[in-house]
């Protein structure tokens, strides 16, 4: 019984040696047929397969190296986003108190409005160095591309279809726009 198992082990062996030895040989043959590819080939023509391919190459990763510059350039441009439409309304309150409380001011009054006046304009020069630009649109054409039309008011000729008044300031930042122009149109 034992010997009959070693026979079985044995022939199992042999075949699969026999089984490895048949894909060394087609691995082989085609090895052989890539070489003799290769050799049928001149070397004019292998010179130029592979200077199109290093071509090819130097390409695609000078395309790379272009497109994440550009990406990398865009995140950065836009990183502060976030923080500059939290800082929006502030701005708007900042120029509603200071329209409010030009009239009738005592000199302490004066003041208050005079440091009010220092922190907007530093608030301001801080954001606008960051790339954010109010939008100017008093007088402008309307265009739904950039303003947000709250109503529509009569006008005169020279004012129809313009911008009569801004109800809330419209930014861009860095040419991309943060907040659209709430305004009202001539008709």
């Amino acid at each position: 019984m034992q010997s009959e198992e070693n026979l079985e082990e044995h022939k199992s062996e042999k075949s699969l040696k026999e089984t490895d030895d048949n894909q060394v040989t087609e691995g082989t043959e085609a090895k052989e047929s890539k070489v003799e590819e290769v050799e049928e080939k001149e070397p004019k023509d292998l010179l130029q397969d592979e200077k199109d391919r290093y071509m090819r190459l130097y390409s695609e990763f000078d395309n790379y190296k272009r497109r994440t510059a550009k990406e990398r350039l865009e995140f950065a441009s836009l990183a502060n986003k976030g923080m500059m439409e939290a800082l929006l309304p502030i701005i708007d309150d900042f120029d509603r108190a200071m329209a409010a409380t030009t009239e009738n001011l005592t000199d302490e009054g004066k003041k208050i409005m005079e440091g009010m006046e220092l922190i907007h304009k530093k608030m301001v020069a801080m954001l606008t160095s960051k790339g954010l630009k109010p939008m100017e649109a008093q007088g402008k054409d309307f265009d739904v591309e950039f303003h947000e039309a709250i109503t529509k008011i009569k006008a005169d000729k020279k004012m129809k279809g313009k911008v009569v008044d801004v109800t809330e300031k419209g930014y861009l930042l860095n040419e991309t726009i943060l907040r659209y122009a709430k305004v009202v149109g001539g008709e």
